[in-house]
């Protein structure tokens, strides 16, 4: 049984079981609207609490009907019935009430949960909207602007602060069944509320809803649901509750079937499977109780607090005193800086400080579970550190270099036990992105690879295992953009239609502007990385600018002027004037935004097949983590490899055959034309 019934003296207990997150399958709905039938001509019962066992309160429907025909009883029919019951329910949370969970809850008369629950609608975030009345019944309890605000941007809210909004009616401390108990009877002896259906939605200024609309619309750019979820507050405002809940199911199916709501459920279920992927399935990782960072910089410092944000204690490693100082410092910033923008508490700062040891010691790291190498990218420098880790550590431990172009393989050379040895990819700032490429070698274990998947679900990060090449997954896709902008300027584009046109698809920066923020010098220590080893990068505008050190904002200039000070880019005319000095023999075309961005993404897609049919990455799905989570590419377009798909392989090909024909791409790969004759991505013979 997904539900059962128990008896506390004159208060019924509904339990639902249904792991691993209480959704609400076809048989927990028909449960539950059984159970409110048995319970409403039940005389010896005077009120129901709602509870789960688990982990979690309901967290939604069940992922493994989307798609499918829904059957009754529907979910918005449930949350009638259960809110029209003659006997007052209370829902009693912990985990998380989400979506569905949350509208059933909306439902009950009453809601408690313990200090660590928390409830939110996040059907915003698969291209939805709430779709039993989440939209409707929320502003009726805590009003249209918390409720616009909830259901807008798809955040959860925790129990404290849903109590003081009035979302939550008592916030529980000890036993949650107990104290649910002792609410229902003391609820059953007073005037019980009206039920949400009954209720009016508190009345705003006039320019709410514009005002509002202007800051929707800016937030979720080309996000179609969003705006929608925005409508359907609107219409619970302004409207009887049955029409807006007809008006909210409407949308909601209409949204359901869009190519946008199918790409974030693409996104979804593919950062669902990725912390345990299927061929390290039964592989048990190596236990992680401690870690080490090599390299106190940016990088270093970022890696060490994320490894404090998931509660591990920390040894940092520095070259000399004044480098772990400096290193200290670096770690002291980024927490001060997560106390101003509101995220920690000092305490919190300073407790996660203190879980830090900086040393100039590898001795102390006798006892460490993983190490971390985070220093400068150049393979003698690595492979010293590795030499001292090798004989300092005990032989168990996980020993990681975290590099973006060098080959694992090469800096593991010589160490003892190479069978713990993995390449992790942190993607910079590293305590705040979220991806994690992780590199194994021809000896790296099961065992060790798992243990760094293990290391990512710690950090809340989307790990993607990639195989070894030049950029790994994503920055050998990135080389690919660079090179196919500078192709676009040496065509007769300018940086700032280029920029505009891949904002207009969906980008959060244009590629020229994202190279000015993060810095031209670096790419080109990595062009003279690539030439050292026989390559030949395509670069021949940004190593000119890079000679004049023109290095970006940094400099006061790269791909753009900028004004001291100043953060905005201007039009500059040394680069136009490069520009023009390179593309002298280079026949001048005119480029609309849709020319201009399939003159870069289309070769992305391209690169992006070799990668899949070389086994770099091993699912299609895992190039279109690393693209959204590394490099911005728009969630709700599904990732680069699904936005091809739903394109059209077929029409990429010839798209792709075009541009070669302009030598402005590499034709099609084999793969790519392989999986074009049955429109998705096929794997490698």
């Amino acid at each position: 049984m997904t539900v059962t019934i128990e008896r506390n003296s004159d208060i019924a207990v509904i339990a639902i079981d249904n792991p691993p997150v209480n959704a609400l399958s076809h048989a927990v709905r028909q449960d539950l609207w059984n159970a409110a039938e048995t319970l409403d001509t039940d005389p010896s019962v005077r009120a129901v609490v709602l509870i789960c066992e688990g982990r979690t309160f309901i967290a939604g429907a069940d992922v493994n009907e989307f798609g499918k025909p829904p059957m009754p009883p529907h979910l918005p029919d449930l949350v009638a019935r259960i809110e029209t019951a003659t006997k007052p329910w209370i829902a009693a949370i912990h985990g998380s009430a989400l979506g569905g969970g949350l509208e059933v809850a909306l439902g009950c008369r009453f809601r408690v949960a313990v200090p660590s629950a928390s409830v939110g609608l996040p059907e915003v975030l698969l291209g939805i909207v709430p779709g039993a009345g989440g939209s409707v019944r929320l502003p009726r309890l805590i009003g249209p602007a918390l409720a616009t605000e909830m259901v807008t941007t798809g955040t959860s809210v925790a129990a404290p602060k849903a109590r003081s909004q009035g979302l939550i009616d008592a916030v529980v401390e000890g036993d949650l069944e107990k104290g649910a108990i002792d609410f229902a009877r003391a609820a059953a002896d007073q005037s019980l509320p009206l039920p949400l259906r009954q209720r009016s939605v508190p009345v705003v200024d006039p320019s709410f809803w514009e005002t509002t609309s202007k800051a929707v619309a800016s937030r979720a750019k080309r996000e179609d649901a969003p705006l929608r979820a925005l409508a359907c507050v609107r219409k619970a405002a302004e409207a009887d509750f049955d029409t807006a809940m007809a008006f909210e199911r409407q949308t909601f199916l209409e949204l359901r079937g869009s190519p946008q709501a199918a790409a974030l459920r693409h996104v979804f279920f593919a950062e669902r499977s990725a912390p345990r992927p299927p061929e390290l399935a039964g592989i048990e990782p190596r236990p992680i109780r401690s870690a080490a960072v090599i390299g106190g910089g940016t990088m270093g410092a970022g890696i060490a607090a994320a490894l404090r944000d998931a509660g591990l204690p920390v040894t940092l490693v520095e070259r000399d005193e004044v480098a772990v100082e400096r290193g200290l410092s670096n770690l002291r910033s980024i927490f001060e800086s997560s106390v101003k923008r509101g995220r920690i508490t000092f305490e919190t700062a300073a407790e996660r400080l203190s879980g830090i040891i900086g040393t100039t010691d590898y001795g102390l790291l006798a006892r460490t579970d993983i190490v971390i190498e985070a220093v400068f990218e150049d393979l003698d420098v690595k492979r010293e550190v590795f030499g001292k880790l090798s004989t300092a550590c005990h032989c168990d431990a996980v020993l990681a270099t975290n590099t973006s172009y060098l080959d694992p393989e090469q800096i593991a050379a010589g160490i003892k036990h190479p069978e713990r040895f993995v390449g992790l990819h942190f993607f910079s700032p590293a305590h705040v992105m979220k991806l994690l490429e992780i590199v194994p070698t021809a000896q790296t274990t099961p065992a060790t690879l798992a243990t760094g998947f293990a290391l990512a679900r710690m950090l809340k990060k989307i790990p993607v295992r990639a195989g070894i090449c030049n950029g790994f997954i994503g920055n050998r896709i990135l080389k690919v953009t660079r090179a196919q902008a500078e192709r676009l300027l040496l065509s007769g584009a300018t940086p700032q239609a280029v920029d505009t046109a891949m904002r207009a698809f969906g980008l959060p920066m244009g590629p020229f502007e994202a190279q000015d923020l993060g810095g031209l010098d670096i790419a080109a220590f990595q062009r003279r990385a690539a030439r050292a080893r026989g390559e030949t990068p395509f670069a021949p505008i940004a190593d000119r600018l890079c000679t004049l050190e023109r290095f970006g904002q940094k400099s006061g200039g790269g791909w753009y002027d900028y004004a001291k000070g100043e953060r905005t880019p201007q039009p500059s005319e040394i680069v136009a004037s490069i520009i023009a000095e390179e593309a002298r023999e280079t026949s001048q075309q005119e480029w609309d935004e849709a020319r201009i961005i399939d003159c870069i993404a289309l070769p992305m897609v391209n690169e992006a097949a070799k990668i899949l049919h070389e086994k770099v990455a091993l699912r299609a799905g895992d190039i279109d983590l690393v693209e959204i989570h590394g490099y911005g590419f728009p969630r709700w377009r599904g990732g680069l490899m699904h936005y091809a798909e739903e394109r059209g392989l077929a029409g990429v090909v010839a798209a792709l055959e075009t541009l070669a024909a302009e030598d402005l791409a590499e034709p099609p790969s084999d793969l790519l034309r392989r999986s074009a004759e049955g429109g998705r991505f096929v794997s490698r013979d």
